[in-house]
């Protein structure tokens, strides 16, 4: 039995470049942070006693004998791409919402891969289990997603993300000084609408034609320099609250179905309240909201936003970790070897008088 712990992120600058077909013909750039929230994955080779050989168990209740017949996407192409061919059992508890903006599913597959992998006693680095999540969600799994999310879950931390053309993704911490790292954090907040929707069903409205949005995305991806340049400068912090709102506008105009009259009476309310800047978080649509605002007027947002819930939240550095590994199923998984050979073994035997016969 193992236990992975993997966190979401919050992206601050450049979502949508991170889209294969975007930067696969003109680069991309991100900027985006892991918080204190995380998605919990338990894994076991289930024990040899139940009629089912794979249990899953998440929003619903799975037990089939196949992995093929396992619904959940993520866990029935994981299990694929590892190769494993023995029962399993996966439990998963989240410390947010599926569909909300945060990267739930990306760090759902990254953190079972990573399990997988550490049950199979293998400790892949970060770039592996990035890069393969991203290939088992695009390339397997074939969802409308962008690369940014399974990079930052792996990894963890601040960081800038840049993807080149050639398909190369570099991960650059970006090193603030403990003061100016807790100031950012301290002026930030983030609310959960309640309005649940599906990230690549949003990202499907721009991405299908995302070359007709090209001047948007490139003011998207110069957004992260400049965002760079606050954070390390001595300019008042209060100008990344300024060019989220910028940005934010600008994810706006890239599908009407970015926002909706909720989300945008909530933002105002917001603004009105003291906030400088914010998004949707994640394709937009729903979901979480992050908000800049100085400390000085948290309380008043909190006031106009009180039929949401508040989220307080702290920057983490660990990226996807195993957090518990107890390798006590040996016994399990001898006495499963022994029912084998045990069911094998006339067979065997069978086969073997056969051939002598002929």
């Amino acid at each position: 039995m193992l236990i992975s712990r993997t966190p979401f992120r919050i992206s601050l600058f450049g979502g949508g470049t991170d889209y294969p077909s975007w930067y696969l013909n003109n680069g991309g750039s991100v900027l985006a942070t892991t918080i204190n929230k995380y998605c919990y994955i338990s894994c076991r080779y289930l024990p040899p006693f139940f009629e089912h050989r794979f249990r899953a168990v998440y929003s619903n209740i799975e037990m089939v004998q196949g992995f093929e017949e396992i619904q959940h996407p993520s866990i029935r192409e994981t299990i694929r791409f590892m190769g494993l061919n023995r029962g399993l059992e996966i439990h998963h508890d989240g410390d947010l919402p599926a569909r909300s903006g945060m990267g739930s599913s990306s760090s759902f597959t990254v953190g079972l891969l990573h399990a997988l992998y550490a049950l199979q006693g293998k400790m892949p680095d970060k770039q592996r289990l990035a890069l393969e999540s991203i290939y088992i969600e695009q390339d397997m799994i074939k969802e409308t997603v962008g690369s940014q999310d399974q990079v930052s879950a792996a990894y963890g931390g601040l960081n800038h993300i840049v993807f080149k053309p050639n398909g190369e993704i570099e991960v650059r911490a970006l090193i603030l000084p403990p003061e100016r790292r807790r100031e950012l954090n301290s002026h930030l907040l983030l609310f959960y609408t309640g309005i649940k929707r599906t990230a690549s069903n949003i990202a499907k409205s721009y991405v299908e034609d995302i070359e007709s949005k090209e001047k948007q995305l490139n003011l998207i991806g110069k957004q992260v320099d400049e965002g760079i340049a606050i954070l390390t400068g001595t300019r008042c912090i209060c100008n990344v609250g300024e060019l989220l709102n910028e940005a934010w506008k600008i994810k706006q105009s890239l599908s009407t179905k970015v926002t909706n009259n909720v989300v945008d009476d909530i933002y105002e309310r917001a603004r009105k309240a003291g906030a400088i800047g914010g998004k949707v978080t994640g394709a937009g649509g729903g979901g979480f909201l992050l908000l800049f605002a100085p400390p000085s007027a948290h309380e008043r947002i909190r006031q106009a936003l009180q039929d949401l819930i508040y989220v307080p939240f702290k920057f983490e550095s660990s990226g996807s970790q195993i957090i518990f590994f107890d390798p006590n199923q040996e016994d399990y998984l001898a006495l499963e070897e022994r029912q084998n050979r045990a069911i094998l073994k006339p067979f065997l035997e069978i086969t073997c008088i056969a051939k002598k016969g002929e």
